[in-house]
């Protein structure tokens, strides 16, 4: 007889794996990219081994995304289970699923297997801020950035407001669910990337320079 064994998946905040993980969030045009960035560097610099990791960049699922995306076949669904295929392959969004109508507690548990972060920062920029940004930086919205597929609106720019807006809540709605670390998306550049490595130093020793994970 035959008897296969499958192994229970460890669930969120039972992991214990070496190193510290720091992920950050924020609406588009929070300036959360520039920020990662930023830090990477500065980690690199002071002699630790990094690793960055980033949504939509697992192999697995990489040219399935682009596809769907390109011929518009995602439902809220489908687009969540992708996502959280992604983030499972590269083993590590709550806020884009719930807003595009998602259920809440159907998320969590979809999501249920990730990585306890060391810090978990949310880059808070006001939603007249943030879409003031994108709509400076790029001349067109992308379909599933600006949430036309949940057909709000047949303009984009409204769409992508209200899409954003939702988003927006939900991130409020989760800073103390998660115990998210908020950072005033409006200073400037200099100014929060002081303020997050000096959260960031508190977690590393001078002298055990464990690997660092910054999923994005």
């Amino acid at each position: 007889m035959t008897r296969v064994t499958i192994a229970q998946m460890i669930s969120y905040g039972h992991h214990r794996y070496p190193g510290r993980l720091f992920v950050v969030e924020g609406t588009d045009g929070s300036g959360k990219s520039t920020q990662l960035a930023l830090l990477y560097q500065w980690l690199k610099a002071e002699g630790y081994p990094v690793f960055f990791s980033e949504w939509n960049s697992s192999p697995l699922v990489k040219d399935t995304t682009r596809r769907a995306k390109r011929r518009r076949l995602f439902t809220p669904t489908t687009f969540s289970l992708l996502h959280a295929t992604d983030f499972a392959d590269r083993t590590e969004p709550f806020a884009r699923d719930v807003a595009r109508g998602c259920d809440r507690a159907w998320v969590r548990e979809v999501y249920k297997f990730a990585v306890k972060p060391t810090v978990g920062f949310f880059f808070r920029a006001p939603l007249d801020v943030a879409i003031d940004r994108i709509a400076s930086a790029r001349p067109t919205l992308k379909y599933y950035e600006a949430g036309m597929d949940m057909e709000w609106s047949d303009d984009e720019e409204e769409s992508f407001k209200l899409f954003q807006g939702k988003i927006l809540d939900e991130y409020d709605h989760m800073v103390s669910e998660f115990g998210l670390t908020q950072i005033d998306a409006t200073q400037s550049i200099r100014v929060q990337q002081r303020q997050m490595r000096e959260i960031v130093g508190r977690f590393l020793k001078e002298k055990l320079k464990e690997k660092v994970v910054l999923p994005k």
